[in-house]
């Protein structure tokens, strides 16, 4: 191999981890702390993946979403998801108008607010399955499908949906089957005593920051396709493979404890995902290879809404992290 073709992977690895870095910065601008979330969102971001994110009101994840949508100079629009919201309030609707050169009247599609580069779903469980669809389609085609007619959605598109755990009255909490269309189940925890007092400090007193955009969708659209690029070694796909696949109770693979403690494994979407995560999270920390390290690093986010414990998990403390962190110790 020449000289030449093992220096442009390291410079595009370089650019790339540059660029992350950029970004993260200029969130931090506005958002203090949340450095793993941020992490998760521009990696899911990069491999086109969505993400659902779990958290108690009042974490600033409408505030994030906004600000890295900022930062990277593309369109953002914020669905509140409620019981009476009906498909047509996300995709867009037909009026009648009247057409001025012929004087008749004829439809015309207004879009909804799904056709944007970033979409905040906000509290997704909060309406019902038939609204919830008309977004999953998008995510998954990246088209909508409105009386009759197919429209794209400009690239890139990523959704990240937020669901309130502790407000569980009136909710229509998504399927596994729909929540396997999220890449990362992210949970946005509370801040640290030092990170709350600083968040106090900024937000009660006068500041004005302004958020720099720093790349087009041009741009994102390209570094989505270097991700793709990135070599992954044999061993490394062993293990990510593997690593879901033990998960799976009943299975030649599985481990005793699993078979005791889970009801249901994850799919082939989540090696998929373990793959892609790893390609974009290898880049951003400047590498052009993908370790097991990148894989362990991901296995909770990418797994976490993905498997089902029973209740003899339940019963002993096994939560489906506590099962992940074992299944990663296990090998």
């Amino acid at each position: 191999m020449s000289n030449k073709s093992i220096t442009k992977p390291i410079q595009l690895a370089e650019e790339f981890h540059t660029a992350f870095n950029d970004i993260k910065q200029e969130i931090h601008k506005v958002v203090i702390g949340q450095d793993d979330i941020i992490d998760l969102l521009l990696i899911s971001l990069f491999s086109r993946g969505h993400c659902v994110l779990v958290g108690v009101p009042g974490l600033a994840k409408t505030l994030l979403i906004r600000t890295l949508a900022e930062s990277l100079n593309l369109s953002f629009s914020r669905i509140q998801f409620t019981p009476d919201l009906m498909p047509g309030d996300i995709t867009g609707t037909e009026i009648i108008e009247e057409n001025r050169e012929s004087g008749g009247k004829e439809f015309k599609f207004i879009k909804g607010p799904i056709f944007a580069n970033i979409i905040l779903a906000d509290e997704i469980n909060r309406t019902p399955p038939k609204t919830q669809a008309a977004l999953l389609e998008g995510m998954q085609e990246y088209h909508v499908t409105a009386a009759g007619q197919t429209y794209e959605l400009a690239p890139p598109f990523f959704v990240l949906a937020t669901q309130n755990p502790i407000e569980q009255e009136g909710t229509y909490p998504l399927p596994e089957a729909q929540l396997d269309r999220f890449m990362f189940n992210v949970w946005v925890d509370y801040p640290s005593f030092d990170e709350e007092k600083e968040i106090v400090s900024k937000t009660t007193a006068y500041q004005d920051v302004s958020i720099n955009s720093l790349i087009d969708a041009k741009k994102i659209t390209q570094l989505q396709d270097l991700v793709r690029e990135v070599p992954v070694p044999e061993s490394v796909l062993d293990y990510a493979v593997q690593l879901v696949a033990k998960t799976r109770p009943n299975t030649d693979r599985a481990p005793e404890f699993i078979n005791k403690y889970m009801s249901w494994g994850a799919g082939p979407r989540a090696s998929q995902y373990l793959i892609l995560g790893g390609k974009a999270r290898a880049l951003s920390r400047g590498r052009y290879n993908v370790t097991e390290e990148d894989i362990n690093a991901l296995a909770i986010p990418v797994l976490r809404h993905r498997i089902v414990n029973n209740y003899a998990a339940e019963a002993e403390g096994y939560n489906t992290v506590k099962i992940i962190q074992k299944l990663i110790e296990s090998f």
